[in-house]
């Protein structure tokens, strides 16, 4: 399993163990992750560390300092 930490801005989208899906957009170093539809973002990801699936389960929603909540999604790469 791998985990990924996304940004979430407007509440009560998604919920912990929602099954979601991602779209990968490709920067010229690096890949973001969005939970469609546009519900959060991931943080830029090094090339060398891309997804394998693109399909995960909320595991956990937290609230963050600033605005907005974040959610870490479990991928299982095992497949």
């Amino acid at each position: 399993m791998r985990s990924l930490i996304f940004k979430m801005e407007r509440p009560d989208l998604v919920k912990e163990g929602d099954k979601v899906s991602v779209v990968e957009f490709p920067l010229p170093t690096s890949w973001y992750y969005v939970i469609e539809p546009a519900v959060a973002m991931s943080a830029n990801i090094p090339l060398s560390e891309r997804l394998k699936t693109k399909d995960g389960i909320i595991t956990k929603i937290e609230p963050s300092s600033d605005v907005g909540w974040y959610l870490t999604v479990e991928f299982n790469e095992n497949v």
